[in-house]
């Protein structure tokens, strides 16, 4: 493929990609003290039993290096109203939970407020391109009844019940 078919043909991907409806998730980690943590949309349900979900990370992620080194994480599922957080955890920077509320909860930051919270003891790791797959054993999940926050077309949303 040329340079130009290539370009093209990534930018295609990322368009058909940008209108699949994603959920919006803070993943977070602790080095022993600090608290980190990055947005994510590439999150999944994986398993039942045992209960297992995905979430794929950038390779070169500081965090991906923290949930290598401890084999745990969070995923704070952010809600309806949570697009500043959302933004705020997908910049870079070591200053990301500086003014927002969280606790340690089961080994990892827990996000206050969230619409839903899972934690995690890391049962694999899978080369995925430029993203690391990181599969994950459940072992704590709590929910509450806020909308869930989306991403949809490089905008933010949330899921509504409608007619096919």
């Amino acid at each position: 493929m040329t340079s130009t078919a290539t370009q093209d043909f990534t930018a295609e991907f990322r368009d058909v990609m940008a209108s699949v409806c994603t959920p919006v998730t803070v993943v977070t980690a602790l080095d022993g003290a600090r608290p980190h943590g990055t947005t994510v949309s590439a999150f999944a349900s994986l398993s039942v039993a045992p209960p297992m979900v995905l979430v794929a990370l950038d390779r070169g992620s500081d965090l991906l290096a923290v949930v290598r080194e401890y084999g745990r994480f969070g995923i704070n599922v952010l809600g309806r109203g949570h697009s500043d957080l959302a933004l705020t955890f997908a910049r870079k920077g070591a200053d990301k939970f500086d003014g927002i509320g969280w606790t340690l909860s089961d080994g990892v930051p827990r996000i206050d407020g969230v619409a839903g919270w899972v934690a995690c003891s890391v049962a694999g790791l899978v080369d995925g391109g430029d993203h690391v797959v990181v599969l994950g054993n459940v072992e704590h999940a709590d929910r509450t009844d806020h909308p869930p926050l989306t991403y949809h077309r490089r905008t933010f949303g949330t899921h509504s019940a409608g007619q096919e």
